[in-house]
């Protein structure tokens, strides 16, 4: 028998427009943004109309689990159904236990959302009570720091706009892992361009105030090119702007480009048609991958790697006490002048 595929926002949202809505809802994970979401749609899922006498919103630290689980088996005033939003539970675990009986057995004129903004919902007897009681559980998890762009990317094509990898790493410069900031820019974006415009340096530059010429995605082009004059503009940049460009995430972007860079060189075919078969390059970045393999060889990539991993450690205050820009400065010049010595 086929797993049932877990929730997911959208798929909530489509849900409950749909009218397809279960009795209970728990909303839980680190990432806080998908669950605000999804407390504005329930707090208007009732009719303006029903919702002084069929709508609660308690918050867990403050109310007894008997009071919600009161207000959950009481009956609808002249509406189809109520609406019990539980937030801040994440504060009231030990309160949520007692919830554990009536998440398995739930009133089905009742929609009863709990919420655990920014934490994780831990308790087995919940999580036991939810699967039998037919509730609806979403865990938002954080976006991992390397998967930024691409998810920036997938939702921009979302809003029917286009956008090259460029454009990706520096709105992931600006936003780093804010889900919240990643939608609002996007959407802003999608609000002043036509239907399958396509978003360019300079819309980024105009319209959210990120700098085309300083960001990881140049930063990354000047390495590839071994262009020393470029690269340390960038930095004189980033020791006078650190918050423009962080060091964790350029150095992420630079450990990224030549791990790919090292697995080309044992690819059968190194073509570029072989290249974008494996990496799906568009044209930007399957320029930037074979100027690179010219520009250094396979030898001086495993020595570029090596030389990351022992900067990660020292900024993380192995054998160094040093600023992570003057640390980073080091790291850019040994890849620049790399010579292939292991």
């Amino acid at each position: 028998m086929a797993t049932a595929a877990a929730p997911t926002f959208d798929g909530i949202r489509k849900s409950l427009k749909a009218g397809d809505i279960a009795p209970v809802y728990i909303l839980h994970g680190e990432e806080g943004y998908f669950t605000d979401e999804l407390l504005k749609d329930f707090e208007e899922l009732l009719p303006e109309a029903d919702r002084e006498f069929n709508q609660y919103v308690v918050y867990a630290p403050e109310t007894d689990p008997e009071r919600i689980i009161n207000l959950c088996r009481g009956v609808p005033m002249m509406a189809e159904r109520q609406v019990v939003i539980v937030k801040e539970a994440q504060e009231a675990s030990n309160k949520l236990k007692k919830l554990a009986p009536y998440i398995a057995a739930p009133v089905p004129t009742t929609v009863l959302v709990i919420a655990l903004r920014g934490a994780a919902l831990k308790d087995k007897d919940v999580q036991k009570a939810a699967k039998s009681g037919g509730a609806v559980v979403l865990e938002s998890k954080k976006i991992a720091e390397w998967n930024v762009a691409a998810f920036i990317g997938r939702y921009i094509r979302e809003k029917g706009l286009n956008a090259d990898q460029k454009v990706q790493e520096m709105l992931r410069d600006f936003v780093g892992t804010d889900l919240s900031r990643i939608y609002n820019e996007i959407d802003k974006l999608a609000t002043l361009l036509p239907p399958n415009a396509t978003i360019t340096p300079e819309v980024v530059e105009r319209n959210i105030g990120i700098s085309r010429e300083y960001n990881t995605f140049e930063l990354v082009d000047a390495l590839a090119y071994r262009d020393g004059a470029k690269a340390f503009r960038i930095l004189k940049y980033m020791r006078a702007n650190p918050k423009a460009i962080p060091v964790v995430m350029a150095t992420t972007a630079i450990f990224g480009f030549f791990a790919d860079l090292l697995t080309a060189y044992f690819l059968p075919d190194r073509t570029e048609k072989g290249l974008v078969e494996t990496f799906g390059f568009k044209t930007l970045a399957l320029r930037r991958m074979t100027t690179a393999m010219q520009r250094y060889t396979h030898v001086q990539a495993v020595e570029i790697i090596s030389a990351i991993r022992r900067f990660d450690a020292q900024n993380k205050g192995v054998d160094s006490r040093r600023q992570d820009i003057d640390l980073f400065q080091e790291l850019v010049y040994h890849i620049l002048t790399a010579t292939g010595r292991l």
